[in-house]
């Protein structure tokens, strides 16, 4: 059974990164969209990531991204924070004082899934980290954790499996809507 690279080609990912990235705040601080060289260095495919373009990647500060990442739709990476000290109207402070950023590293095979938020406050995604989808991310998770909610807590940990038994997984009983009565919905 053969299945549909699950990773971009370079044109759809030029194409995603170009309406992703955002510069909300170029006036104060312009960052950059790194990009693992190691992303294009797969034999047999152009690129190994996945960067949906219905995402926002905020540039403010610079963003590093590792090799075999997938950052889902929806998902928001924020690299700066209003500063929200003080009694002065915000919009002033923004105005004459700036705004908080700084930069963030995505390392290698990091899934963060559907309409996730990363904010201003995490610097450093390690490998192997899963984002669960509609998770809020305030804090650096360690390397192949699990983490998911609002705000995001760890909830599990990535281990090693040999693949007989990841293919038990995938190959186990599935629920099926007629085994709800015998009877075929459709």
């Amino acid at each position: 059974m053969g299945f549909k690279p699950a990773t971009l080609s370079r044109e759809k990912l030029e194409a995603a990164i170009a309406q992703a990235r955002r510069y909300p705040h170029k006036n104060l601080q312009k960052g950059d969209l790194v990009i693992s060289p190691e992303a294009f260095q797969t034999p047999g495919r152009e690129t190994n990531l996945v960067i949906s373009p219905f995402c926002i990647l905020d540039c403010t500060g610079s963003i590093h991204i590792g090799p075999w990442c997938n950052i889902g739709p929806r998902t928001r990476i924020y690299t700066h924070d209003t500063i929200h000290y003080g009694t002065e109207p915000l919009a002033l402070l923004e105005e004459t004082i700036g705004v908080l950023w700084q930069d963030k590293y995505i390392g290698a095979d990091v899934w963060i899934h559907d309409g996730a938020i990363v904010l201003y406050q995490v610097t450093h995604i390690p490998d192997g980290v899963v984002l669960g989808a509609g998770s809020v991310l305030t804090k650096n998770p360690g390397p192949y954790e699990i983490w998911a909610g609002v705000p995001a807590a760890r909830i599990a940990e990535r281990r090693e499996m040999d693949r007989e038994e990841i293919e038990r997984l995938v190959n186990q009983p599935k629920f099926r809507l007629e085994d709800l009565d015998g009877s075929n919905p459709a």
